[in-house]
């Protein structure tokens, strides 16, 4: 097996042969003193989080992205004929998703998300309808 040090760098751990004491190959395949190596570039960006806005009277739900649309259509179309609340479970089959844990958390995070920013209400644990006010705004003024 060869001599050599461990060389870490931010993602790449290298192997480099200890160089022979005194010789010209001394340097050869390391950085100069005081110089950075060359960091490799990231294969892709991480992806911006969806914005939610606080509501306030007058904002569209066109300021929503399509999933939160979504949510706020299913609510809107419970709430016609009075059916009440909606869970995540009973969302995710309005969308035909399969009811499986991933996808009813993600649901859940995004009806918590419109909770907080005032678009829903839980009137019971882990049930959403629409607040009051955004019932009636469905494209904004």
């Amino acid at each position: 097996m060869p001599r050599g040090r461990c060389l870490w760098g931010p993602r790449v751990v290298q192997l480099m042969p200890l160089p022979e004491r005194g010789g010209p190959a001394a340097s050869e395949g390391l950085p100069a003193p005081g110089v950075q190596p060359a960091r490799p570039e990231p294969a892709e960006a991480a992806k911006p989080k969806t914005v939610v806005p606080v509501w306030r009277a007058g904002l569209a739900w066109s300021a929503l992205s399509v999933d939160y649309q979504r949510i706020l259509q299913a609510l809107s179309d419970r709430n016609r004929p009075g059916q009440g609340t909606l869970t995540c479970q009973e969302m995710a089959a309005c969308f035909g998703l399969d009811p499986v844990p991933g996808k009813v958390e993600a649901l859940r995070s995004k009806a918590k998300r419109l909770t907080a920013r005032g678009w829903l209400i839980e009137p019971a644990p882990g049930r959403f309808t629409l607040a009051k006010d955004v019932a009636g705004q469905r494209g904004g003024s």
